[in-house]
């Protein structure tokens, strides 16, 4: 299966990171437990991630198989 994160760094630290195995945010510090959180809580913006899985993910996932396959 193919697994989406989506990681939110600052200064060098990730604080944020949406997981589409677990299908919601995690939080890694204060701030971003509390946008965890709220997020979490917003149907929108779940969907949102949701929907880059489905758009560029398994878009690619056919094209760059193959292209391993190609090379075995």
């Amino acid at each position: 299966g193919i697994e989406f994160i989506d990681s939110y760094v600052f200064n060098q630290v990730e604080y944020i990171r949406f997981n589409s195995t677990v299908g919601r945010y995690v939080g890694y510090t204060e701030h971003g437990v509390k946008n965890a959180e709220a997020w979490n809580s917003d149907a929108g913006i779940l969907g949102q991630e949701q929907a880059e899985l489905e758009r560029y993910c398994k878009h690619n996932d056919a094209k760059y198989y193959s292209a391993i396959l190609d090379k075995t």
